[in-house]
């Protein structure tokens, strides 16, 4: 059975997931450890737990998600993982995070592609992957059926959705991932956004005021 730990990091608020199982194996999702006390605050919990770490896996690439991606490669030897339509994010990842205040001073190489439909799988777990761009170009979710949880990075929030002025954003296209991708689950599954508290497909589906 997977157990999730949230954790958050960088004045940004990112949600920051670590997954485990009966094996100790452990995945994190947007690492965005920015500071050392929160890179500190991953470290001890995976210590403290037993855990080994063994995937980094990016819902999407916008710099408050990634600006753990070094550390986890840097400590732990773990690339990451994302969607090859994120890759351009990174062209201009140092200059962005310069502007926000934040240093980049190394930017990881990915271990991998994740790809729409594929399982990605850990000690006796898996996630399968749902590419739901819209919010930006690359996001993906992560969804876990027989647990009934999804989580969705920027996609779907509690009583909103992603934003789309950015870079590649776009509110038709997120709009379609939401209600193609998200809303056929069932109405119980439970949502970890990447930022703010957890909700429900089904909450969303009566009450998010941004769906139309």
């Amino acid at each position: 059975m997977i157990r999730i730990e949230k954790m958050i990091f960088n004045t940004f608020q990112v949600n920051t997931y670590l997954l485990w199982d009966e094996t100790a194996e452990c995945i994190v999702i947007d690492p965005a450890c920015y500071e050392e006390h929160e890179k500190k605050a991953l470290e001890n919990f995976l210590l403290k737990n037993k855990l080994t770490l063994v995937r980094n896996l990016n819902t999407h690439c916008h710099i408050d998600h990634v600006l753990g991606n070094d550390f986890i490669a840097q400590t732990y030897h773990i690339y990451p993982e994302y969607h090859k339509n994120a890759v351009p994010f990174f062209y201009t990842l140092k200059e962005l995070a310069s502007s926000f205040g934040y240093t980049v001073e190394q930017i990881p190489k990915p271990a991998r592609f994740i790809e729409d439909n594929e399982i990605v799988r850990w000690g006796n777990s898996s996630l399968k992957v749902f590419f739901t761009p819209g919010h930006a170009e690359g996001s993906v979710c992560f969804y876990q059926e027989q647990q009934g949880f999804v989580i969705t990075g920027d996609v779907l929030f509690k009583d909103t959705v992603g934003r789309t002025d950015m870079p590649t954003g776009d509110f038709d296209q997120l709009m379609n991932s939401i209600k193609t991708r998200l809303f056929t689950l069932p109405e119980q599954t439970i949502v970890y956004p990447g930022h703010g508290p957890e909700t429900s497909i089904g909450y969303e589906m009566n009450n998010n005021p941004f769906i139309r």
